[in-house]
């Protein structure tokens, strides 16, 4: 079907919505608003009653939409919509009156040059209104179109959209498929002012969503349902993955080991892919750290699961790893050519065997993991993982034993080791003091925001990569370095070809991207630097991975690496400025 005809057929079909659809421009009207807000209880209390009006059909849709997703966490679909495609889309519905230069240098984001453009090109209020139950058909489609001339189909969708919007509609669709709301409002607000308008605590809301991993149905359940009811139905359960708990970066063993001496449990840290592993009966599922269901690609890992596994109801967490004949941990670079891939799996799976090593327990039966301590969730994780190897563990008395486990991960190759609190729960989604990991070798997971086009043998890749840092408090990447090393002559190409399909912008030689590739970088140090806004800048880096199973999301945070370059050059950065190219980290 043509995506012409596909987007008439999107409007034409039955709605399963509430006789009243809701429509974009509230929402759009909400976002400008909150944007104009400075208060946090003011945003809270403008967002909670705007929810408070909606049918249950929109309300999970408008939430998703407020904090700048198309779809839920974990659901694998994506829009695969790069800047360059919505802008073509937009200049084909509002043609520019003025440079587009000028636009640029008056906005701050991509939605306030498309409201711009659409004001300037005497689109000063939409034809038709479109609802948000449009908006969510014309992304499905989006999502759906897949093989030859699916970039030209999506266009064509966005003309569609684009074409009934009105500037402010079309700023906030220009945000939403982004995902760059620059509002104030991120899942932190949303949650605080679905908990205020429906009466329900704060960290029951907050609860509800590590556990279902989707903002929009927790806000549906939330004002749907009473206290007792909304803590029903977001009880972990098979087969609707939970968030991930997360760990903070630690420094130094001796430093993470005085916090709490002899509290902890240190564990191998495998260079893997982290895997959650849900069981109920002969039925088994995987899911990655991004929610994606896996189970595909890895047969042989759940069909392990299903003859091992000692009870037959259970949620599982653990590493799944690519290994040698002989057993060794092969490179990670090797396991991604057997993660997430669907097609010719038993030939791949016969070049690359994987092994998986389980390291916690969040449901079996029906009881609930989650509060216990992590000793109480180990203690039961012994009871029931069978065959299946558990990570390498050691509950050490004193800090020399801590070191020899330490030494001993090192020397077998792995990246280092995870430290986790006895008496730590599980928190999902939640990067708290109670794990704790620490790598052989400084590194961080960045971003990469931008790429220059290289010389020489290099001529015509994108191979020069600008790195940023995620703010933790504002969503923005904020850059911290370059570099060019670390790639072979293909993952160049292909990282080229990636890049190229997320440009937003050209501009002297270089190649401004989506945010959406997570690369570990490998560095010497953090030094002073009058090139970066936040004064400071990596030296000597070098992408060690590139970390496809990590969303931007979880990238290292600005404030995370200044607490880094703090402790090395103190609040002042009292240090004297590096000068010359390795500044940026390209050496």
């Amino acid at each position: 079907m043509k995506a012409g005809k596909l987007m008439e057929a999107e409007r034409t079909a039955p709605s399963a919505a509430l006789p009243a659809p809701i429509s974009l421009a509230g929402l759009a009207d909400l976002s400008g608003r909150l944007e104009r807000t400075k208060s946090r209880l003011e945003l809270m209390r403008l967002v909670g009653d705007f929810l408070r009006t909606l049918p249950p059909g929109d309300l999970s849709v408008a939430a998703r939409y407020l904090v700048g997703q198309p779809f839920p966490e974990g659901d694998p679909r994506k829009l695969d919509v790069s800047a360059a495609t919505l802008w073509r889309a937009a200049c084909t519905v509002a043609a520019p009156s003025v440079p587009v230069e000028t636009l640029w240098n008056q906005a701050v984001d991509f939605g306030e040059v498309m409201e711009q453009l659409f004001v300037s090109a005497g689109r000063a209020s939409a034809a038709a209104g479109l609802t948000l139950e449009e908006v969510a058909r014309a992304f499905d489609a989006m999502a759906a179109r897949r093989g030859q001339g699916a970039r030209r189909d999506r266009e064509t969708l966005l003309i569609h959209l684009l074409e009934r919007a009105s500037p402010a509609e079309a700023k906030f669709l220009a945000k939403c498929v982004m995902g760059d709301m620059r509002h104030g409002v991120n899942q932190g607000v949303l949650l605080e002012a679905v908990a205020r308008a429906t009466r329900l605590a704060t960290d029951v809301v907050c609860r509800g969503l590590m556990i279902l991993g989707d903002i929009g149905e927790v806000a549906r359940l939330a004002f749907q349902e009473g206290a007792g009811a909304f803590l029903a139905r977001s009880s972990p359960q098979p087969f609707h993955p939970l968030k991930p708990m997360l760990a903070q970066t630690a420094h130094t063993l001796e430093e993470s080991w005085g916090a709490a001496p002899g509290h902890w449990a240190l564990e191998f840290k495998l260079d893997g892919a982290r895997v959650q592993v849900h069981l109920d009966q002969d039925e088994v599922r995987l899911f990655s750290r991004r929610l994606h269901d896996v189970t595909e690609s890895l047969p042989d890992i759940a069909a392990e699961v299903r003859g091992t596994v000692r009870t037959r109801r259970a949620i599982l967490e653990g590493e799944v790893v690519a290994v040698e004949a002989s057993g060794l941990v092969r490179p990670f670079q090797d396991l991604l050519q057997r993660y997430r891939r669907k097609h010719k799996v038993e030939t791949t799976q016969r070049e690359v065997p994987l092994r998986l090593f389980l390291f916690d327990l969040l449901l079996e039966g029906d009881v609930v993991f989650l509060d216990q301590p992590y000793e109480e969730r180990w203690r039961r994780l012994e009871g029931v993982h069978g065959g299946i190897p558990l990570v390498p563990r050691c509950v050490p008395h004193v800090l020399a034993e801590a070191k020899a486990f330490w030494e001993a991960a090192v020397a077998a190759g792995h990246e280092g080791v995870m430290l986790k609190r006895l008496d730590g729960p599980y928190t999902p989604g939640i990067r708290g003091g109670a794990w704790l990991k620490i790598k052989r070798a400084k590194s961080l997971d960045l971003v990469i925001i931008a790429a220059d086009y290289g010389y020489g043998r290099r001529h015509g890749w994108l191979s020069n990569y600008h790195l940023a840092a995620r703010d933790e408090e504002t969503g923005e990447f904020r850059p911290v370095g370059k570099t060019f090393k670390g790639l072979t002559d293909e993952e160049f190409r292909s990282m080229t070809a990636r890049l190229l399909t997320l440009k937003r912008r050209e501009e002297g030689g270089g190649v401004w991207v989506d945010p959406r590739v997570v690369v570990e970088i490998q560095y010497s140090d953090l030094q002073k630097s009058r090139l970066y806004p936040d004064g400071m800048a990596l030296r000597f880096a070098r992408i060690a991975q590139i970390r496809d199973d990590k969303a931007p999301i979880e990238a290292d945070t600005i404030q995370h690496m200044r607490e880094l370059f703090e402790r090395k050059w103190g609040p002042a950065g009292t240090g004297s400025v590096a000068g010359g190219s390795t500044e940026a980290g390209v050496d």
